[in-house]
């Protein structure tokens, strides 16, 4: 008996019409638990030693943990896997909304996709069966109009779609679920694209087995409540993550102008505060969750409606947007996110883009008709010139790799290809060493966050030994990264959530005592914290060990524009040093290679 898992995953090739099932070894849920861990062993086996992202060869996962379909407050997200036009390396993805949880119900534990249909396609996944539809009716239509035409063709569907940017084949189109959750980063609506794949439409009706009913009954029933007793939860549950804008305003953090600066003076008008004033409608959540850390907004900027069906803007959008772009109105940010979300584009690379565009309009290099800092009209006119390919908008569509061309590496950041996201290394010394070895490229999801530090004098047992200083400072950050990098590694192998399963350094909540609890009720399989680490390390090495044999080694280094010390603010004069960077890299390498198999 399987407990936790239905140990099959649905694999399906585009090119034949072949759908086949592949049997998930028992031992591999003990060993990679699930999620990027299953999703990254599948793929080792998957994928031939070349690939081109865009090519038929590469192999697209969708994957969940052993949480998944069960209702366990933070587990209504899936992991996404494929070699990823931005960087031409594996990685992965995380998506939250409510079709992960119909995955989880659907009789498999995820989907292995392969090959290029000859026309247009959709997948419906429904009584534990898996069917290829034409999706001809489907090509050309933005991402609401999808989802509502296949929830009245198949009633009670989720569904997870392309917008036009993936049709067009832009390298950071998201695969938007549920109409405004983005599996972002990586470009994966773009690989969606060119397997002629619009749509995966998904309704569940099977229970996974559960070891011990009545207890895993209380415990989910206990994490839940508990859960909304942890401060930080609370304040997130009212301005979501948008309470980072002060927040890292106060510290001097806020990315500036691409970067050029740590304070917005416009910062208090696109805060989280001010939205919740303002376009502020409702608040949704992932199945199970009781938190409800999604926003909903409505409004209007210039002639265009803002619609709730879109949701609302994240931090990263906020900021991308906003302060990165020197934008102070929360209309034009809205119109943004709903554009990106409208087109299927990711929020945090689009920014990007766009903010380099605007530096190179003040370096002279695009002419006074070039886009200029504080122009919300120009963010949202640059969003649809990117989806068409028109005009400048064909250059920024090209990404991180074709900017540095065209610009240099001199105000383009990223790291091995991938945009920056909105966190600033200067101030976070941990998180720019996560950004400049992860095998994603710059991310900030398993990065560790040095904020958690500010005012703590030594971290929790969960980090180890580590002698810190000043938050921002270097001391300690290394082993810190390890340690919190393969904590996350662990809860995105289990597929929870980051706001249910992120680790504080200081403070009452800690929640993996509870989570392995949790996970021994429902498997059988208990699971001790050295066991937790020694997974998450095993699971993160699959996935660099993946990227490094199918897109090279690339550079474990920043962009050359944080070698600058911030301007002013409460972090003026911080900045990366080379040396000290390599050094840091070296004794994180040297940990990293001391970790067993």
């Amino acid at each position: 008996m399987r407990y936790g898992s239905f140990g099959r995953y649905a694999d399906v090739d585009l090119c034949t019409g072949e759908i086949t099932e592949t049997e998930v070894p028992a031992d591999w849920t003990k060993r990679f638990v699930g999620g990027r861990g299953i999703g990254a062993r599948l793929l080792v086996d998957a994928l031939p030693d070349r690939v081109r992202p865009l090519g038929p060869e590469n192999v697209l996962v969708l994957a969940t943990g052993p949480f998944q379909g069960t209702g366990v407050a933070g587990a209504g997200r899936m992991a996404v896997l494929s070699v990823s036009p931005v960087t031409g390396r594996v990685s992965d993805s995380f998506v939250g909304g409510f079709l992960p949880h119909e995955l989880g119900r659907s009789g498999f534990d995820g989907l292995i996709v392969r090959g290029r249909s000859p026309d247009p396609a959709y997948l419906l996944v429904r009584g534990g069966r898996v069917q290829i539809l034409d999706a001809s009716d489907l090509w050309g239509i933005d991402v609401l109009e999808t989802d509502g035409l296949l929830k009245a063709r198949h009633r009670g569907v989720r569904v997870a779609s392309i917008g036009i940017a993936g049709e067009r084949l832009i390298p950071y189109a998201t695969i938007m679920v549920d109409i405004n959750r983005a599996a972002g980063r990586p470009g994966f609506g773009a690989v969606m694209g060119a397997k002629n794949l619009k749509a995966i439409a998904i309704s569940g009706a099977s229970d996974k087995a559960v070891y011990d009913p009545p207890r895993f009954r209380e415990l989910r029933k206990e994490f839940a409540a508990w859960l909304l007793n942890d401060p930080a939860t609370r304040k997130r549950k009212v301005l979501g993550t948008a309470k980072c804008v002060l927040e890292l305003e106060r510290l001097g953090i806020l990315p500036t102008r691409n970067f050029q600066h740590g304070t917005f003076p416009e910062a208090e008008a696109i805060s989280g505060e001010r939205l919740a004033e303002t376009l502020l409608v409702g608040r949704d959540t992932c199945t199970g969750c009781p938190v409800t850390c999604k926003r909903i907004v409505e409004g209007s900027f210039r002639n265009d409606s803002i619609l709730p069906a879109y949701g609302g803007m994240e931090y990263e959008t906020i900021a991308a947007f906003g302060s990165l772009c020197g934008v102070g109105d929360l209309n034009a940010i809205a119109l943004g996110s709903q554009n990106c979300n409208r087109y299927g584009l990711d929020t945090i690379t689009t920014g990007v883009a766009i903010a380099a565009a605007m530096e190179a309009t003040q370096r002279g290099l695009l002419g006074d008709d070039g886009p200029h800092w504080g122009d919300g009209d120009a963010v949202n006119r640059l969003i649809r010139q990117i989806t068409d390919r028109d005009g400048i908008g064909g250059l920024l569509a090209g990404g991180m790799s074709a900017l540095v061309e065209a610009w240099g590496p001199e105000f383009v950041l990223h790291v091995k290809g991938q945009a920056v996201p909105l966190h600033d290394p200067r101030g976070k010394k941990g998180m720019g060493i996560s950004y400049a070895t992860s095998p994603r490229g710059a991310t900030h999801m398993e990065g560790f966050d040095d904020e958690m530090l500010v005012g703590v004098d030594d971290p929790a047992s969960r980090f180890g030994a580590v002698e810190i200083g000043d938050w921002r400072g270097w001391r300690g950050k290394p082993a810190l990264c390890v340690r919190y990098e393969n904590l996350m590694s662990f809860a995105n192998s289990l597929v929870l959530c980051a706001f249910v399963s992120m680790s504080k350094a200081s403070g009452p909540y800690d929640p993996f005592d509870r989570i392995l609890a949790l996970h021994e009720a429902l498997t059988g399989e208990a699971i001790e914290s050295s066991g937790m680490l020694e997974i998450g390390a095993r699971n993160y090495h699959l996935l660099d060990d993946l990227a490094v044999r199918l897109g090279g080694p690339g550079d474990d280094d920043l962009p050359p524009r944080f070698w600058r010390p911030l301007p002013e603010g409460p972090c003026a004069g911080q900045r990366i040093d080379e040396p000290s960077l390599q050094e840091a890299i070296a004794a994180y390498r040297a940990l990293r290679a001391s970790e067993g198999p």
